[in-house]
């Protein structure tokens, strides 16, 4: 559990303590163990031993998070477009398979950023929902989740492109070895980065921590 109550960590994030020699697969396998067998019965401990408080359901914050729930589904099915949600899905995926992926590069970031907005616009303009919000619709699920993933999609490219440098497999290609491999740049980019949102057309906020090594020395991560 993190330091907020009831707020389990699970998958690589729960320590990774990695290696430089560490293998491609660890963090996958880290999070099927966690998501098969651990998770399973860390929630169910938790919630056997935990006091469970009765929410206010007439509270404002409540009454608030209702209402952009409503909001937002009833924007989303009078939009009354002609494109599926799953139109959209692929379009920024392409996008960011090809622009924000393993590898990539400042000039193809940058596009990606000039993109993803046009695709923001055109599916808040052209998205079509079939049903209505009502009963369980998971054509409006669906739209729901692009929605959100096209905010999420600008901070990762935000992200990738302010780091300026190739760490492990997520690959710069403007930095490089000789060889191919991986070039660092552990004098600027040695902190934690959290990105704060600030809404729909705004440059989300770089917040960074400052990592300081010890005990471990810092290893470049070979693959070969």
């Amino acid at each position: 559990m993190s330091t907020l109550e009831g707020l389990h960590v699970i998958g690589e994030a729960n320590f990774s303590d990695h290696g430089a020699n560490r293998l491609g697969a660890s963090a996958l396998m880290q999070g099927l163990a966690d998501g098969y067998f651990v998770l399973p019965y860390t929630i169910g401990n938790y919630l056997a031993k935990a006091e469970l408080k009765k929410i206010d359901a007439d509270t404002p914050e409540c009454k608030a998070t209702v209402k952009e729930v409503e909001d937002k589904i009833n924007k989303l099915i009078n939009v009354n477009g002609t494109k599926t949600p799953s139109y959209f899905h692929r379009k920024l995926g392409k996008l960011m398979w090809d622009k924000v992926g393993m590898a990539r590069n400042e000039a193809g970031l940058k596009h990606a950023l000039e993109e993803i907005p046009k695709i923001r616009e055109e599916f808040w303009k052209d998205v079509k929902i079939s049903g209505t919000g009502a009963e369980y619709n998971i054509s409006l699920e669906k739209a729901s989740r692009v929605a959100d993933f096209l905010e999420f999609a600008e901070i990762m490219a935000y992200d990738a492109l302010d780091r300026d440098e190739s760490a492990g497999a997520h690959f710069r290609e403007e930095h490089q070895t000789p060889d191919g491999e991986a070039k660092r740049n552990d004098d600027d980019y040695r902190y934690v980065a959290a990105w704060e949102y600030k809404g729909v057309g705004q440059r989300p906020e770089l917040h960074k921590e400052q990592l300081e090594f010890e005990n471990v020395k810092l290893a470049v991560r070979s693959y070969k």
